[in-house]
């Protein structure tokens, strides 16, 4: 039911607010509907309606017929009433549950058949030009760098596909759009961008602060449009993220709403991922800024984008593809998918920075550390994998300097490219030993991750045993 009150300094005029909850606002096209609709009422001299607050608040001269606005509101498509906080539909979660599955199943899959390590064959990009950097873009295409870029991609064909109507008359080429435009904007915004590298000779490189925050914001998008497809929460499906509308007019955003399909806002978003955290990208951009030519730098990025044009098209088009009667069902386990590829995203942009949550032993059942002492300074050696770094947790003396020795295995992932964030540190690995030096530290944990977040682990700095000479091999 309609409530209403008088404000104090609106008595003299007889003006009345009234709030309105509304059941089914999930966009800033739906409040502009509403208010529209709301806003013939006669008497009333202004109207807001809000997705996020799932309500309208309307001013008029005068009390309002209740009639009159649940008339209103049901002409433009909504219902009064309290939008739920969870669905209660049971269909609704038996499809989440099952979403949750293939999302295990995938996680699974991954790791069994080693998809991060199929470049590990690929070979130096040098001696291979062309021929190896779309090999490396094949391999990244099914990879941990598909979290971040296939989240996106199977965000925006997720919203293609729920933007249109349940039919079956519409081509396979049209249902495919939003992926094409996507990879479109990406292979024409890694040869533009590539050729820049190649020009300027300096590297294009976001800090590891903006790129954590990017993918944050990014994965709390993909995690609204996630829930807002699987239905479990009518009320944070209403909570889209959105742009002034005059910017989001300008890169073709539907009044703002940063959650709904466009052809520009694909093209960007494909475009943008050059700048995205994958360590195949940046051993590609790397090789390509080495190169000193815009043209072929140009060429080596495209066709690099161009080898992950099969892994992407693959999950982009599927909620594109799907019979009509089926995309409810299936758009609700697609929704899940991308709240699990926002989880990881949200977790890697979290340990760019240090700040990841620690699962692990507290202090007390530390490991010992398994260190050599050579003229006062503490020898830690560790490895590092294609699936990340071994130990994990390795530990060592606090007070005392470090050489930390880490023996690359595997040049096929962004492990090579190792940071320490609270330390200042960014050492990309090459093959073999590599040296580290490390000041004296306080016992703690210090947090170290691949520049994209995905692979991780930790030093954990334990205090010598007291009455023990901490220089003794091993502890």
């Amino acid at each position: 039911m309609p409530s209403t009150r008088v404000p104090r300094e609106d008595r003299s005029s007889a003006r009345v607010t009234t709030v309105v909850p509304v059941v089914g606002m999930t966009c800033r096209t739906c409040e502009r509907r509403i208010e529209r609709h709301v806003g013939r009422i006669p008497s009333v001299e202004g109207v807001t309606a809000s997705s996020t607050h799932a309500g309208v608040e309307v001013i008029s001269k005068g009390p309002l017929p209740a009639a009159a606005v649940a008339e209103a509101i049901e002409a433009a498509g909504y219902q009064i009433g309290r939008t739920p906080w969870l669905a209660r539909d049971p269909r609704t979660w038996i499809a989440a549950a099952g979403g949750l599955a293939v999302v295990a199943a995938i996680a699974v899959a991954a790791e069994l058949t080693r998809l991060t390590s199929i470049a590990s064959g690929a070979g130096n990009i040098a001696e291979g030009g062309l021929v190896v950097a779309g090999l490396l873009g094949m391999a990244a295409g099914v990879s941990t760098c598909m979290a971040l870029t296939g989240g996106l991609v199977l965000a925006l064909s997720a919203a293609f596909a729920t933007s249109r109507p349940a039919a079956a008359d519409t081509s396979v080429a049209l249902r495919l759009r939003p992926t094409l435009v996507f990879l479109g904007g990406r292979i024409a915004g890694f040869a533009v961008l590539g050729a820049a590298l190649g020009a300027v000779g300096s590297a294009v490189v976001l800090p590891s602060v903006v790129v954590a925050a990017l993918m944050v914001v990014v994965a709390v998008v993909m995690t609204i449009l996630g829930v807002r497809l699987t239905g479990l929460s009518p009320r944070i499906a209403a909570w889209s993220p959105t742009l002034p509308a005059g910017l989001g007019r300008r890169l073709g955003l539907d009044e703002g709403d940063v959650t709904r399909y466009s052809d520009t806002r694909a093209v960007a978003l494909g475009a943008a991922t050059f700048f995205l955290p994958c360590g195949f990208t940046q051993a590609v951009q790397v090789y390509a800024l080495s190169t000193g030519s815009p043209l072929f730098a140009g060429a080596i990025m495209a066709v690099f984008a161009l080898g992950t044009a099969p892994g992407l098209l693959a999950l982009g088009g599927l909620p594109a593809l799907l019979p009509a009667r089926m995309r409810p069902a299936v758009l609700r386990l697609v929704g899940v998918v991308v709240i699990g590829f926002a989880v990881v995203n949200a977790t890697a942009g979290l340990r760019l920075v240090g700040v990841a949550p620690i699962v692990g032993p507290g202090d007390a059942s530390a490991p010992a550390p398994v260190v050599e002492i050579k003229d006062g300074v503490q020898v830690l050696r560790t490895f590092q994998l294609g699936n990340g770094y071994l130990p994990a947790d390795a530990a060592l003396y606090a007070g005392m300097p470090t050489r930390w020795i880490v023996e690359s295995l595997d040049q096929s992932s962004c492990a090579v490219f190792l940071q320490v964030p609270s330390l200042g540190l960014a050492v990309t690995l090459h093959e073999g030993e590599n040296s580290i030096d490390l000041p004296a530290l306080e016992p703690g944990r210090v947090a170290y991750s691949c520049s994209m977040g995905m692979y991780g682990g930790q030093l954990t700095v334990v205090a010598p045993p007291s009455g023990a000479d901490a220089g003794s091999p091993g502890g």
